[in-house]
């Protein structure tokens, strides 16, 4: 364990500040934990001072909070500090971030070091704009961010701070106050620490019950290993050991009896899922689920049949059965694409009313109104529509326009009116007729087409149709996120035949695909195609 010498009031001779820097996003509380270290410190004869420095958005930067703190002296003539405003890198005594992007972020800066800093941070993510709106998994590893953090700083002390506000109905502040008391980084006993909340006067109980198991996990992650080892992990460990063990048994339960995972009404789906490799089922379950809830049992079945058409060319039936898997896995995908129909059907969700209403905290006595900001093109009204209808309408200059004039600037529809509830909720019903509509038509076809190409190189070369199942990733979204995605598709697809004639056509392939991952426009992609095809 980590052994910190606390800062002392009575260090004689101080000439130099605690330095603290908060990093939070909007609606964490920042603000509130910072008032709150100011209140501890002044209450117990401390300088404090404290500033902020918001960011241009929630997710491109995180308001910075910096703190200093500095004892008042005891005598006749006692000195007053000039405290800065502003944090400085390599001079930052106490980094704390409400999420575990945020201390990456601090790193980045400078602000944590190894020689003098302390890293108080949740280990829970928020993604990044770049993580959500990459054409693959744009995810960065949690793990690279922890392992950056322990070497980048004098003591990491972490938890899922996030759900433990949650689990207590506070906020992450709350939750981090306790983690900063655990740490011992302020000269100030934990009672001090809880008066400065009930100093507060608003949510005090709910407010001391975070701050006391932030406090119990913090100190938690300091243990030494061996001590973990003989059973005492920290919740976040045993919570990821259990969600791995659940998930083993559901695989296990998928692959012995199918049926137990599913409605009555898709037992006789079930029961066919026990014809596909073992390896696959878990996925197959899944797949059922997924296209029945997007349409109807008879699409289950449809889906069933296309798997089960490539499933045919599966020599891999006793190991991981990658070819009917991850046919499985994106033919699913590619059948429940976004539409209005299904934009709609989720926002009208009832378990989305509640999730909402429980991260706003909305108690009985309160009202909570739902606001949806709805941009809809051209091609996604034309694309609901009747084909015939919807032909029309994408080819008149007319519809064209008045559409535009419509929608350029947005419609604000309040779900939980009567009238924006209606709306959609209308809009959701309307899965009957989505079988007659231009989209899927259009994607029914692409995706015969896509499956017959598989099919067709299955036999002789079955890492190359892996390969080509997996280049369904980058048909995804809508709008222009899905324009772009099937034309990067469409391009491998054309040099297909070319590079199939290579010994390494399955590497080639997949090589494409990471380029069009790495770079939505296709400029990446475009450059290897015609380093391949001269």
């Amino acid at each position: 364990m980590t052994t910190l010498t606390s800062f002392s009031a009575e260090t004689p001779g101080r000439t130099r500040p605690i330095t603290m820097a908060i990093l939070a996003m909007g609606g964490e509380g920042g603000g509130v934990l910072s008032d709150w270290i100011v209140a501890l410190s002044e209450h117990n004869g401390w300088f404090a001072q404290s500033t902020s420095v918001p960011g241009v958005a929630q997710r491109t930067g995180a308001t910075v909070y910096y703190v200093e703190l500095f004892p008042r002296e005891d005598s006749a003539n006692p000195r007053y500090p000039v405290l800065s405003t502003m944090p400085t890198p390599g001079e930052v005594d106490v980094v704390v971030a409400s999420e575990l992007m945020e201390a990456g972020r601090a790193i980045q800066r400078g602000f944590c070091t190894p020689d003098r800093s302390v890293l108080i941070a949740s280990t829970s993510r928020t993604y990044a704009m770049p993580e959500r709106t990459a054409m693959g998994d744009g995810r960065i590893d949690s793990q690279e961010i922890i392992d950056a953090a322990l070497g980048a700083s004098k003591s990491f002390w972490r938890g899922d701070f996030a759900r433990i506000a949650d689990e207590t109905g506070s906020v992450i502040s709350a939750v981090l106050f306790g983690a900063i008391a655990a740490s011992g980084t302020l000269p100030f006993t934990r009672e001090q620490f809880e008066e400065a909340i009930r100093s507060g006067g608003k949510g005090v109980e709910s407010s001391l019950r975070a701050f006391a198991e932030g406090y119990r996990v913090a100190a938690a992650s300091q243990r030494p290993v061996i001590e973990l080892t003989l059973g005492s992990r920290p919740a976040e460990v045993e919570e990821a050991i259990a969600a791995e063990l659940a998930q083993s048994a559901e695989i296990e339960l998928a692959i012995a009896n199918p049926a137990a995972l599913v409605g009555s009404k898709l037992t006789a789906q079930a029961q066919r899922i026990l014809s596909f490799p073992a390896a696959s089922r878990h996925m197959l379950v899944n797949g059922i689920k997924r296209t029945a809830e997007y349409q109807d049992v008879k699409y289950a079945d449809e889906y069933l049949d296309r798997v089960a058409s490539v499933a045919a060319f599966e020599t891999d039936a006793d190991g991981s059965a990658r070819l009917t898997t991850e046919t499985a896995r994106f033919t699913a995908l590619w059948m429940t694409y976004e539409d209005t129909i299904r934009v709609a059907f989720h926002k009208t969700r009832a378990r989305r009313f509640d999730r909402v209403g429980k991260e706003a905290r909305v108690n009985d006595e309160q009202m909570m109104q739902v606001r949806e900001y709805l941009h809809p093109q051209v091609e996604e009204i034309s694309d609901t529509l009747p084909t015939g209808l919807g032909r029309w309408v994408l080819n008149s200059k007319a519809a064209n326009k008045l559409i535009h004039r419509v929608t350029h600037k947005g419609i604000k529809l309040q779900t939980t009116s009567v009238w924006g509830y209606t709306m959609l909720y209308t809009m959701a019903r309307c899965r009957p007729i989505r079988r007659r509509s231009l989209r899927f038509g259009l994607e029914q076809a692409r995706i015969d087409s896509w499956l017959t190409t598989v099919r067709e190189y299955a036999g002789t070369n079955y890492s190359l149709a892996c390969e080509i199942v997996e280049c369904q990733q980058l048909v995804k979204g809508y709008g222009d996120t899905h324009a772009r995605g099937l034309h990067n598709f469409n391009e491998i697809m054309r040099v297909l035949p070319t590079i199939a004639t290579r010994g390494d056509a399955a590497q080639q392939v997949s090589l494409l695909r990471k380029a069009a991952l790495a770079d939505e426009h296709g400029k990446q992609l475009a450059a290897m195609i015609t380093g391949l095809t001269g």
